[in-house]
């Protein structure tokens, strides 16, 4: 179901969703499994670790089905962070003042690349600096909560554009062999990930009327665990 166009962005149609209606329960990361070891005594996981749950019989799946977190682990909540300004020949407000110039010079996409996966790449790097700055790294994430708006000129968001740029950063090993797998970016080949991660975050992705920041197409949240401390 559809609400009319948005004020001052024409043509768009987009389901009405409220951030504040949203309730979500998370999950995943430091040490990955399937679901097979629910009886191999890994639940409840030890003080301070988490324990991954993972979809049966893949080899490199995008997201986990539920983390189980110990007691007394450490955890840390990002605020909902957009893509940052960093294409300043772009209008401000524009969808395109948020490709991150230093990935795509000049701000100009490569064949394929949609502005919501180059944005997408944008954000995550700035999820990067803010795990940083707290003592963290993507390998830390556990969970993650993705809003995405629909382009202009688009009826609905783009989910795959958004799914390249999360394989950029996370789930992109395999299981079996621990080896990075190759990643694509737009319609190009696919080649090594900006950044090997082998966490797989419980997520969900949800179209959002109106994000908080002109020109913004996804905002994200993520939830992590900081490692137990060697003894």
């Amino acid at each position: 179901m559809s609400t009319p166009a948005t004020p001052g962005r024409p043509g768009r149609k987009v389901p009405t969703v409220r951030r504040s209606a949203i309730l979500a329960s998370a999950a995943v990361v430091l040490l990955a499994i399937p679901a097979s070891a629910v009886a191999g005594g890994l639940f409840p996981p030890r003080p301070g670790t988490t324990v991954t749950l993972l979809p049966a019989g893949q080899d490199n799946p995008s997201i986990a089905d539920g983390v189980a977190i110990g007691k007394n682990t450490a955890l840390y909540k990002s605020s909902g962070l957009g893509p940052a300004a960093l294409n300043p020949a772009a209008p401000a407000g524009s969808e395109a003042r948020y490709i991150d110039t230093e990935v795509f010079p000049g701000g100009v996409l490569p064949p394929g690349v949609t502005i919501t996966e180059a944005q997408g790449i944008n954000v995550l790097r700035r999820i990067g600096e803010n795990l940083a700055r707290a003592g963290l790294t993507y390998q830390d994430v556990i969970s993650m909560r993705v809003f995405l708006q629909n382009p202009d000129g688009q009826e609905r968001m783009d989910f795959n554009g958004w799914n390249r740029a999360y394989r950029q950063f996370f789930a992109n090993t395999s299981l079996s062999t621990g080896k990075p797998v190759l990643v694509p970016l737009g319609s190009a080949a696919p080649t090594p990930p900006m950044v090997v991660n082998p966490a797989r975050p419980s997520r969900f992705a949800i179209e959002i009327e109106n994000l908080p920041v002109n020109g913004w197409l996804v905002e994200v949240e993520v939830d992590a665990a900081y490692p137990a401390k060697k003894k």
